[in-house]
């Protein structure tokens, strides 16, 4: 919920960016690099033993964040480049049926009822919060909607190596090493660090370092732990959350009305993550469970 409401806040900011000027690429370019930097002297100094990973893991690391972690954060950005904000977010937020699915079908996730009622909610209350009701997706930019569809599979895909990662490493060894693997991506396929050779004023490297630590960093460390303790299915359900997050924060913020169908939709999101957090509990409590845990 902590990296939900991040991402929310850091959105207006991005936007203000590219009103000034600013490249969705340098921008994703320069929020993964100086986040993988920051990220590196903390370890350095805060734990350096997290920095240690076993050679035999570089492909993954490769994949995880050379591919998957810098197309999901590329690939929004350039699909809010041709369509509405609101229909990239309600695109990219079929993310979390691809992860139920795989997770179901591939790691054999116990399917639930209150599980798939939770999907339902939450996918819905996107819906109504971004006003999906109104968007014409099937008329917009087909550029702009392959971007976004790029975005749910790459979001969906980062959640799920996320958590296969994190069977061997600490959730922040996980996020360094992948967005230092995006971050050489991405300043191979585009001229290294573009941002150093642009002359912005103070109050956008402020809008830049915003971005990196609070709408990066922070955000998609909190993600990884939220996946290391309650799986990838309930942490991108969760993170549902950020949709309706922005839209309540431009409400108090920049004084945007609310419809009452928003209203109801954040409210479904909300109801969605308690049911969560109900079958978590339920779960950990079940006879079944406890058994499995003493065999273990």
């Amino acid at each position: 919920m902590a990296a939900a409401l991040m991402w929310a806040s850091s959105g207006t900011v991005g936007k203000a960016l590219f009103i000034g000027g600013m490249s969705p690429f340098v921008l994703v370019q320069t929020r993964v690099s100086l986040a993988s930097l920051i990220l590196i002297m903390t370890l350095i100094l805060w734990r350096p033993s997290l920095l240690k990973i076993d050679a035999r893991d570089l492909g993954y690391f490769l994949l995880f964040g050379g591919v998957f972690m810098a197309l999901m954060q590329l690939s929004y950005f350039l699909a809010i480049s041709h369509i509405q904000v609101a229909a990239a977010i309600l695109v990219q937020y079929l993310a979390p049926i691809l992860v139920a699915i795989y997770s179901m079908l591939f790691w054999h996730e116990r399917v639930t009822l209150l599980k798939v009622l939770a999907l339902v909610l939450s996918l819905a209350g996107c819906y109504f919060v971004v006003g999906g009701y109104s968007l014409s997706l099937l008329h917009m930019n087909r550029v702009g909607i392959a971007w976004a569809l790029l975005s749910a599979v790459s979001f969906a895909s980062s959640t799920l190596l996320g958590e296969k990662g994190m069977h061997r490493y600490n959730p922040w060894t996980v996020l360094f090493y992948a967005l230092l693997f995006s971050a050489l991506t991405l300043n191979v396929v585009h001229s290294p660090l573009s941002a150093m050779s642009q002359s912005y004023t103070k109050g956008q490297w402020a809008a830049i370092l915003y971005i990196v630590i609070v709408g990066t960093l922070l955000p998609f460390g909190l993600y990884l732990v939220g996946v290391d303790y309650i799986r990838s299915t309930r942490t991108i359900i969760t993170a549902t959350l950020e949709p309706i997050a922005a839209a309540f924060m431009a409400y108090f913020a920049l004084n945007e009305s609310l419809s009452l169908l928003q209203i109801i939709g954040g409210l479904s999101v909300i109801a969605a993550i308690v049911l969560l957090q109900w079958q978590l509990e339920h779960d950990t409590l079940s006879p079944e469970l406890i058994r499995t845990k003493k065999i273990e």
